[in-house]
């Protein structure tokens, strides 16, 4: 397990980052920052304001198994969350008819529909014996596409997405998000590489988990789940901050209230380790 680095008093022996320092308020891209207060504002004027969730992101390698099945059960949860969903390879690779014959893809300009209909006239059985086309037909019906999270701007739009219909698209709009988690370790390097390349332009911390979980059907329903679990725990204990010391400050890391659920999460992940003792877990706090 990592560590915040904004704790003082942890003991870890690990080197700790001082976290950059906050920028002016002008220094904010612009579009994030009216998105930000259009996202507020929407949800005052819906009186939704009771309805504050953490968001989420959800990331494995190709955007299609571990990942979809997490966006899947926090999109459909009788409490759904906010999410996002990417993945950190150079190219979206699914089995094909050997180990070293596999389908290619692009992120970002490829659906999930074009998968399954490409994989669907190449070899029907094949892909429905693999579970490959079952995928897909899940992933059509969450998303449009894969994204590569390389690609993303912390705090661009995303109004696209919610146009398109894809899955806990509300609450996104403004591309940004509380949590990551990611479903195997070179993911979560990559993640924590790329935030730390991305220059975190909006000062807004984020935390970062990985929960490895093998790339199988089988493994990714159960970790799915897991995830779930994982996000209700941390949500519940940020809501209970929130009700305690306000929200003033939150977005960007200040407060007492942020302060206190940053401080518990080391101990939220403990307790959700002990409960899933075969899914090993990483955590650190970065900034977008």
């Amino acid at each position: 397990m990592a560590y915040d680095p904004r704790c003082a008093n942890t003991g870890s022996t690990t080197p700790q980052t001082t976290p950059p320092p906050q920028p002016p308020a002008d220094s904010l891209p612009s579009e994030a920052a009216t998105m930000n207060d259009q996202v507020a504002a929407s949800v005052q004027a819906e009186g939704l304001a009771d309805s504050w969730k953490l968001k989420f992101c959800t990331v494995c390698a190709s955007n299609n198994n571990r990942s979809m099945e997490a966006h899947l059960r926090l999109s459909s949860a009788d409490a759904a969350f906010p999410v996002i969903s990417f993945g950190t390879g150079s190219l979206v690779r699914l089995p094909g008819p050997t180990i070293t014959q596999p389908n290619v893809y692009s992120f970002n300009t490829t659906s999930y529909n074009q998968m399954y209909q490409e994989l669907h006239d190449k070899d029907e059985r094949l892909y429905r014996a693999n579970g490959i086309l079952n995928m897909l037909d899940r992933n059509r019906n969450l998303k449009w596409g894969p994204e590569r999270f390389q690609d993303w701007v912390p705090g661009r739009p995303r109004m696209d997405h919610l146009e398109k219909g894809d899955k806990g698209s509300t609450g996104t709009e403004a591309g940004v998000v509380d949590v990551i988690i990611t479903c195997e370790e070179r993911c979560w390097d990559a993640v924590v590489d790329d935030l730390m390349n991305k220059g975190n332009t909006l000062n807004r911390p984020v935390h970062v988990f990985n929960v490895d979980i093998k790339d199988n059907h089988e493994e990714a329903l159960l970790g799915g789940k897991a995830i779930l679990d994982l996000a209700n725990r941390l949500n519940e204990a940020a809501i209970a901050q929130r009700d305690l010391h306000g929200s003033s400050g939150w977005e960007n890391g200040t407060g007492a209230a942020r302060q206190s659920f940053d401080e518990s999460v080391p101990e939220i992940l403990a307790d959700w380790q002990e409960k899933n003792p075969n899914l090993p877990a990483l955590w650190t706090l970065a900034w977008l």
